[in-house]
């Protein structure tokens, strides 16, 4: 009896040791299997696109056609493909923080601002709902706007069913929007305008710009008469001011435009 007792305690012995080794190996292959694995080309390009990065920020400068999270078509967003990049890059095990504060519309390039500690992260958030980013884009529009510099108001109300916002008079459900606006200067076929964004609303500088004559180029939706042909917008997010969440300095930030631009 005693010798099966002891062939028992031998086999249910080897079992635990197999299953720690088992258990522990495809942790650590897990781990590093969290993200996808990026080419050297990538690699590069990302790094390449980071404007600033510190312990709790990663501003980058997004491509048009990237989306910043997740949504119903399943492609990889950004925040993923730089988790991804940061795992890489850092030879980091297990899951990369990076949280969403705000967003930029998908076919829309330029600055975006992505938190790496949910302490950023939080503060991030009241900045931007508060307002105390200051933003300004570059628009590159079909027409140069008259006057060439200015300041306009519209009521907004968005259409759900059509993801897209007309402009209307005060009423349930109509949002104030303000913007100002600066021509910088005009190609043969196209006008560069600067615009200041004092309120956060749907589509807001598409749709007031397509209001005054002066859709931007690419942008069906607002009024251009043709598409661009990797179905982005000309709407760059050129520069943004506000302050560190963390460590309370002013930052200023620009990202250049798409070398595609005509300008």
């Amino acid at each position: 009896m005693s010798v099966h007792t002891d062939l028992l305690r031998s086999a249910v012995s080897i079992i635990k040791s197999f299953a720690t080794f088992f258990f522990v190996t495809n942790c650590h292959y897990l781990c590093t299997m969290v993200y996808r694995q990026l080419t050297e080309d990538e690699m590069a390009g990302l790094a390449a696109r980071i404007l600033y990065e510190d312990n709790h920020l990663l501003i980058v400068n997004k491509l048009p056609g990237e989306i910043t999270q997740g949504d119903k078509t399943g492609d990889e967003c950004l925040a993923e493909t730089y988790k991804a990049f940061i795992a890489a890059r850092d030879a980091k095990p297990g899951q990369v923080f990076l949280g969403i504060p705000h967003r930029l519309d998908r076919p829309v390039s330029g600055i975006c601002v992505l938190a790496k500690t949910s302490k950023a992260l939080g503060r991030l958030g009241v900045i931007f709902k508060e307002g105390g980013a200051r933003k300004t884009y570059w628009a590159l529009c079909c027409s140069k706007p008259e006057p060439p510099e200015g300041h306009l108001e519209d009521w907004l109300i968005k259409n759900e069913p059509k993801n897209k916002s007309y402009i209307t008079t005060e009423r349930p459900g109509a949002k104030l929007a303000k913007l100002n606006y600066r021509w910088l200067k005009s190609t043969e076929r196209y006008h560069l305008v600067e615009v200041e964004l004092l309120t956060g609303r749907h589509h807001q500088i598409r749709c007031q710009l397509g209001n005054i004559g002066c859709p931007i180029k690419g942008d069906l939706k607002y009024g251009a008469p043709r598409s661009n042909p990797d179905g982005s917008i000309c709407l760059h997010a050129h520069e943004i001011r506000l302050e560190h969440p963390v460590r309370h300095e002013e930052l200023h930030i620009v990202a250049p435009p798409p070398s595609s631009w005509p300008v």
